[in-house]
């Protein structure tokens, strides 16, 4: 099957793989100083968006048009990653 160019980040959300820079858990890369202050200033700077509904358990970076997003999503990293060779919109084949 063929892959999907989109990857859906959760609540609906999709966004194109290629403004994809990377995913990350969120609890392991915020275990670091310098990963806090980067979560903080893209905040401060208006450049985050919580896609999650809930707890965030993973955040996905994304640049499109020289604009960069940070996306908070409910879903684990690892499930992203899975999803990311899924067919679809990043949803499992059946």
């Amino acid at each position: 099957m063929k892959q999907s160019k989109y990857l859906f980040l959760g609540q609906s959300v999709v966004v194109p793989k290629e403004s994809v820079i990377g995913v990350f858990d969120l609890d392991n890369a915020s275990t670091s100083r310098i990963t806090r202050d980067f979560l903080a200033r893209a905040e401060k700077a208006g450049q985050v968006a919580d896609v999650s509904g809930e707890l965030p358990k993973s955040f996905v970076l994304t640049e499109s048009g020289g604009k960069r997003t940070l996306w908070l999503s409910q879903l684990n990293s690892s499930t992203l990653l899975r999803r990311w060779d899924a067919p679809g919109f990043g949803e499992p084949s059946p």
